[in-house]
């Protein structure tokens, strides 16, 4: 597949839209949209346009001094430093107050505060083809982790969508052109609102497993976009 991993090489990615681009190749999503998911940094820019998102502080290297100073814009407490380019948990790090670096994180960095909801109700991820609802799963990590993806014991299931979560995702929704296909991963901040993790709209997995149905609507949403 053209996207998948592409967070690997992002430089390559990168390269191959601005090729397909310059090609006048019509791409599911559009391009500018795909480019501009690849970097996180869309979070901090969707917050600072005022989006429901999980506090966020883009930074171009990851430091003890601007961690400390995200920290504390935060308030204090856990906080999660992750690559701007990234996908399933890669370089993803918990770090409490004291905590050394370590390895750190390559490249420009994203740091968030830790929110306990992600082992508890978990991220609730809803899917949408066409702009239309489709399904949603719950991603709960396993006991004493924060990550929850499958290959670090987080579970997965099918669910009907929280209260109020369908609005956030529309709000997300409505800030960015209209997509074929897009998941709205949503968890529970601080302050007991739902907050946008991250909206996928390169590669996501679409859950389709676990709702029968949805595969029809995934193929009616793309074969809608390539008649449009």
């Amino acid at each position: 597949m053209i996207a998948w991993g592409y967070h690997k090489r992002p430089a390559d990615w990168l390269a191959r839209l601005d090729r397909f681009e310059a090609e006048g190749q019509r791409m599911i999503n559009p391009v500018e949209v795909l480019r501009w998911n690849t970097d996180k940094a869309y979070l901090a820019e969707l917050g600072a346009k005022g989006a429901p998102v999980v506090p966020t502080v883009s930074v171009e290297a990851l430091t003890p001094e601007n961690l400390e100073a995200a920290r504390e814009s935060f308030g204090g407490g856990v906080v999660v430093a992750k690559p701007r380019i990234s996908g399933g948990s890669h370089q993803t790090l918990k770090l409490s107050p004291g905590d050394d670096l370590g390895d750190g994180v390559d490249g420009p960095a994203l740091i968030q505060p830790f929110l306990p909801a992600v082992g508890k109700e978990g991220e609730i991820s809803l899917l949408y083809f066409a702009g239309k609802f489709s399904h949603a799963v719950t991603k709960v990590a396993a006991r004493g982790d924060f990550r929850v993806q499958p290959q670090f014991g987080g579970k997965i299931s099918r669910v009907k969508p929280w209260d109020g979560a369908e609005a956030v995702a529309q709000e997300i929704l409505a800030a960015v052109p209209p997509l074929a296909y897009a998941r709205i991963d949503l968890l529970r901040g601080l302050d007991g609102q739902l907050k946008l993790m991250e909206l996928e709209a390169i590669e996501p997995d679409l859950f389709l497993q676990y709702a029968p149905k949805a595969g029809g609507r995934f193929g009616a949403a793309v074969k809608a976009a390539l008649e449009a």
